[in-house]
């Protein structure tokens, strides 16, 4: 088959590969881009703009199925989506795992699916089980001990090395930085290779966790919550290693479906909104229909050997 009819149905770089691909750029130095996903024709646009890589975000994930965020979603839901969003491009994705779907043992399942669906690597957070979402007021955190069992069994689940399991922290706005710190220190110990420092408030906190954490993190630029929105720039400049937008590709969709919807309801006509939707041609380049119809014609017109008249 020929290059341009290749990775049609899936991505053209392995789960393997992503992995590694992953845990490299972690380690270059360079800030790592990850928009949020909802599905995997936002995912080709994520990839066809340039972006390091794909956030999968549970909040999203449980909004799409018109859920809030309070841990109702379950594994299968999870995985079978983050897979059909995974495999859509070679960009390797990370997915929210929330508390890891239970106890201990449910995690060390949890990272099995995932691994199996194609993810590059997970985050597991240390709320208590119902969770919610980080930048909600009333959420708890349990004792460091036990989301230490969480992280150990997840990282002794782990058939893949080069799968990331990042630890999430909520326990900044409940027993403060200092002790969010100490948790992440411990955390990695346990053997997370990436800490989610979720909800600090402003620049100043996040350099004060990077001076004390001496292992790869990730910023939560997520919109009106308790996060000032940072720049690329200064995340960078602080020395972060990752950045997640994970809930505003949503955002932007459904604040257009809305604003679309309401004009159709007053207007009695989409004639109106033309100029702000993504034409045809555009969504015809991002799901490749040219090398569709090229991977078509060859599979119908070819002859084999000896069926010649």
């Amino acid at each position: 088959m020929s290059e341009p009819t290749s990775g049609l149905f899936s991505a053209r770089t392995c789960a393997a590969d992503k992995r590694k691909a992953l845990r490299a750029a972690l380690a270059s130095g360079e800030l790592q881009r990850w928009p949020g996903a909802f599905s995997p024709l936002v995912a080709k646009l994520i990839a066809d703009i340039g972006f390091e890589g794909i956030y999968i975000s549970g909040a999203v994930l449980s909004a799409d199925l018109g859920l809030p965020d309070i841990g109702l979603t379950t594994l299968t839901e999870v995985a079978g989506r983050g897979a059909q969003i995974a495999n859509s491009t070679d960009l390797p994705s990370l997915i929210d795992a929330d508390t890891g779907f239970g106890e201990p043992m449910s995690a060390a399942r949890t990272i099995a699916a995932l691994e199996d669906a194609g993810l590059a690597g997970c985050h597991l957070e240390d709320q208590v089980n119902p969770k919610r979402c980080g930048h909600l007021d009333g959420k708890d955190v349990v004792p460091t001990g036990e989301m230490l069992r969480r992280l150990r069994a997840a990282v002794s689940a782990r058939r893949d090395d080069s799968f990331v399991i990042c630890a999430r922290t909520d326990a900044a706005g409940i027993e403060g930085l200092d002790a969010a710190i100490e948790r992440a220190k411990a955390y990695a110990d346990a053997g997370a290779d990436l800490i989610f420092t979720e909800a600090l408030t402003d620049l100043a906190e996040f350099e004060k966790f990077r001076a004390a954490v001496d292992v790869p993190l990730l910023a939560n630029m997520t919109e009106f919550g308790k996060s000032r929105l940072l720049t690329t720039e200064q995340l960078r400049d602080v020395g972060y290693n990752a950045v997640i937008y994970p809930v505003t590709t949503l955002r932007i969709a459904m604040g257009a479906v809305e604003r679309g919807l309401r004009e159709i309801d007053s207007a009695g006509t989409q004639s109106g909104l033309l100029d702000e939707m993504q034409h045809r041609s555009r969504l015809y380049e991002l799901l490749r229909y040219a090398d569709y119809n090229a991977f078509d014609s060859e599979l119908f017109t070819f002859t084999l050997e000896g069926t010649r008249p």
